[in-house]
């Protein structure tokens, strides 16, 4: 026997196959393959185990006490390499699997329900998770691998990520039609000077690039109203509480008929949704379906 001899399945499936059946040429039409090629795996594996498998006679092989004492063993390799064979069969075509994303609960509320109905729909057996996270752990849930990928706008994007852009979209400024932005088309930063605003509080989300782009631009803005949603930030705004600075793609998906929706411009600042994977983690079928079934949703929403 040679110790370093590990049979191959081929030649498994093969002694199985003659031993309940116990003739080469059944074998052969059983496994679609030659007579010849049969009697060869037969004879590699005879030659690696160093025992004869099967004597031969004139109308049929009969199994040795060797190859008796070895057929369950073979079974159960053989069973569970067609398990295994069926459970990636089963993931590749979306019969069963798992998902998990990061997002945060306000990108969630406008930006999965639909893809989510569509693709339970299509898929029943695949599990979806939503971790609706703080956009301060958006980032550390993908690289700590606690989800598969996120959906998002990392702050700082790294070298340990990789990002792929899901929805363009920009800051907008949100308020009543008697406001008296409401009769621009654009807004301009500028503009902003003097009035009253609500949007998320300090290491929320959009409120460095407010910030930021404020100071660029040299406009002091007045702060009213700090929250930790942009849904709130829409009642305060449908209050009277104060115009709201937020993504457009969120306030056009609210849907709200009483709020007027004006781009800010001069600079437009961006502010794009998008996937986000940890750098060399592949995502399994389930995950790009998914992906896939969100992009439709958002371009049909679109039209």
């Amino acid at each position: 026997m040679n110790p370093n001899f590990s049979p191959t399945i081929r030649q498994l499936r093969a002694f199985v196959q003659v031993h309940h059946l116990r003739k080469l040429s059944a074998a052969a039409d059983k496994l679609f393959v030659t007579q010849s090629a049969v009697s060869m795996l037969l004879r590699q594996l005879e030659e690696g185990l160093g025992a004869r498998l099967f004597d031969r006679t004139t109308r049929s092989l009969q199994p040795t006490p060797a190859a008796t004492e070895m057929l369950p063993m073979a079974e159960r390799i053989l069973r569970d390499v067609d398990a295994l064979s069926a459970g990636f069969r089963d993931l590749a075509q979306l019969e069963r699997g798992r998902i998990s994303v990061a997002i945060t609960p306000t990108l969630a509320s406008f930006l999965l329900p639909e893809a989510i109905q569509r693709f339970m729909q299509k898929h029943p057996h695949v599990r979806l998770l939503v971790d609706d996270c703080a956009p301060d752990q958006f980032v550390s849930r993908i690289l700590g691998e606690h989800v598969d990928f996120g959906i998002g706008t990392p702050e700082r994007p790294g070298a340990e990520i990789d990002v792929q852009t899901l929805l363009r979209d920009h800051l907008a400024l949100v308020c009543l039609p008697g406001h008296p932005l409401a009769r621009l088309r654009n807004v301009r930063w500028t503009d902003l000077a003097g009035h009253s605003l609500v949007t998320v509080r300090p290491g929320y989300g959009i409120r460095s690039l407010i910030e930021n782009t404020a100071a660029q631009v040299g406009v002091s803005l007045e702060v009213s109203n700090e929250v930790s949603f942009l849904s709130t930030a829409l009642w305060m705004t449908s209050s009277g509480m104060g115009a709201a600075i937020m993504p457009s793609a969120f306030a056009h998906a609210e849907g709200n008929p009483d709020l007027v929706i004006r781009p800010i411009s001069a600079p437009r600042v961006s502010r794009d949704v998008s996937v986000v994977t940890k750098r060399g983690r592949s995502l399994s079928a389930a995950s790009l379906s998914f992906i896939e079934t969100l992009r439709g949703t958002l371009v049909r929403r679109a039209r």
